[in-house]
C-alpha cells in the first residue's frame, strides 16, 4: 500500500482517481489547488504524487518547480495526469522535470497498473 497524493482541481477527476487507488488499497491523499499540494506533499511526503498541468493559480508546473527546489521534497517522484494530448506536450512535461506523464481521461481499469510502475521508482 503506497500513500499517494492526488493533485487534481476538477471534481470528477479526483474523485475516480481516488476511488480507484482506494479500490487497489493505495492511500490516496487530496488537494484541489496547487498550494494546498504543495503544502500536503511538504507535511505528509507520500510515496508519490499525482499531479494535473492545468490548475487556476498554481499550475502543475509551478508545484514541480516548487517541489523540486525543497530539499524535503526533491526526492519525491511527481507524475503529470492531464488532458494535454497534443503532439509535443508528453515531451514538454517531462523535459520540464515530470517523472512521467499518464494521459486524462482515465482509464480506471489502466490506472493503478500505470500508477505501480512509478512507485517502483520511488
Amino acid at each position: 500500500m503506497a500513500r499517494i497524493l492526488v493533485i487534481e482541481d476538477n471534481p470528477a477527476s479526483l474523485h475516480l482517481m481516488q476511488y480507484v487507488l482506494k479500490a487497489f488499497q493505495h492511500q490516496p491523499l487530496t488537494a484541489t489547488n496547487g498550494a494546498s499540494g504543495i503544502e500536503i506533499a511538504q507535511r505528509e511526503r507520500p510515496n508519490l504524487i499525482l499531479c494535473d498541468i492545468n490548475m487556476p493559480g498554481t499550475s502543475g508546473y509551478e508545484v514541480l518547480a516548487r517541489l523540486k527546489n525543497d530539499p524535503g521534497t526533491a526526492d519525491l517522484p511527481v507524475v503529470a495526469v492531464t488532458a494535454l494530448a497534443m503532439v509535443g506536450d508528453r515531451d514538454r512535461i517531462l523535459k520540464a522535470g515530470f517523472d512521467g506523464y499518464l494521459a486524462k481521461p482515465v482509464d480506471p481499469e489502466a490506472f493503478v497498473k500505470d500508477v505501480e510502475v512509478f512507485l517502483g521508482k520511488a
